[in-house]
């Protein structure tokens, strides 16, 4: 009570004291990181706009800009790196670089098996989260196309609708049943979406010539994602906490979905990530649906089997830890595993231009 007294008693500072001047450079501070936010979001409704026009003519894509990865503004053969002109403080998470300054633009995507990658969300993300990603991938020269399942980014079904996992992933399937003979994509799940991408890869093994986990759940047969979370649950776990179930067929049926409380949302999924790209979930995550995550996947040998897997541990990761990681690699091994150091749940916020270079090298990979 004697602050709140002493704050009343104060007189008002001069128009020109330095406290004035403080509260004033405060708020544009405020104002500037508010524009910042919302110049994001408006970035990803574009993303999402281009994407979907993607999804109904491939070819239409707009990573053919740069066939080689390199702007029309520099050389490919320019050893110097032109330099940035923003003036703006830049935090250690943001990327350093521009996606035409990377110094993989060497890579030569008409060389590859194929240089068409397929983005799959994690569980209440959706194509929105993969913004940095589809940039630095356009700008060298790959085929991008990231996906909203069904109920998820700007997907206008009701998550509490959904009740199979060929439900949820049939966007995803869609576009991989849509593929010219003869044509395969690389597949990157992250989080939930590796039980969608294992899916995918039972039913077009010869549509797909790799598959790439990102913190993600690689199941074994007969296994489900629920199954996978039920290892890592005790009383202090971070991914039970933050739960809260929706019924919507009625308290006594099973839940419908879950929803993430947004209180937890940094400490879970963005405990290394950018102050902007918290924001910017906050407000575009969705709810969960229930009923595949329940499902168990029938995944075979012939099939399922046949695509090259490739796992990318998060070594920062609070809702799939890389103790649950490692478990995971150990019952079902892939060909090789990546590991991001510094990386949260969602490396392609928290590490995006380390993220890009192990898809571009894995993309590489003979």
């Amino acid at each position: 009570m004697g602050n709140i007294c002493a704050r009343l008693k104060a007189k008002p500072a001069p128009p020109h004291s330095s406290a004035a001047k403080k509260r004033s450079v405060s708020r544009r501070e405020r104002k500037l990181d508010d524009a910042a936010i919302r110049e994001q979001a408006i970035a990803a409704a574009i993303l999402f706009k281009q994407h979907q026009q993607q999804q109904q003519n491939f070819d239409r894509s707009t990573s053919l800009r740069y066939p080689n990865g390199v702007s029309k503004k520099g050389s490919s053969n320019s050893n110097t790196l032109p330099r940035s002109s923003s003036s703006r403080a830049r935090s250690l998470t943001d990327p350093l670089l521009q996606p035409h300054q990377l110094l993989n633009q060497d890579v030569k995507v008409d060389d590859l098996e194929t240089n068409h990658i397929v983005l799959v969300h994690g569980g209440g993300f959706g194509a929105w989260c993969w913004y940095k990603s589809i940039a630095l991938l356009e700008e060298s020269g790959y085929k991008v196309a990231a996906i909203d399942l069904t109920g998820c980014g700007v997907s206008s079904f009701d998550t509490n609708s959904i009740t199979s996992l060929s439900q949820y992933v049939k966007p995803l399937t869609d576009v991989l049943e849509k593929l010219p003979e003869g044509e395969k994509v690389i597949l990157v799940g992250h989080d939930f979406g590796g039980a969608c991408i294992s899916y995918a890869m039972e039913m077009f093994p010869l549509k797909i010539s790799k598959a790439v986990f990102i913190a993600a759940a690689m199941l074994t047969s007969g296994q489900s994602t629920l199954d996978i979370i039920s290892q890592q649950e005790g009383s202090d776990d971070l991914m039970q906490q933050a739960q809260n179930f929706i019924y919507a067929n009625g308290n006594d049926l099973p839940p419908t979905s879950f929803d993430l409380d947004k209180s937890f949302l940094k400490d879970l999924l963005f405990n290394q990530s950018p102050s902007k790209d918290v924001a910017l979930a906050s407000v575009s995550m969705r709810s969960v649906p229930f009923a595949p995550v329940l499902e168990k996947l029938s995944l075979s040998d012939l099939k399922y089997g046949s695509v090259r897997r490739f796992y990318i541990q998060t070594l920062e990761d609070n809702a799939i830890p890389i103790s649950l990681q490692e478990n995971m690699i150990n019952a079902n091994p892939p060909e090789k595993v990546f590991r991001l150091k510094g990386a949260d749940h969602s490396p392609f916020f928290s590490k995006p231009q380390a993220l890009h270079k192990l898809l571009v090298e894995i993309s590489k990979i003979l």
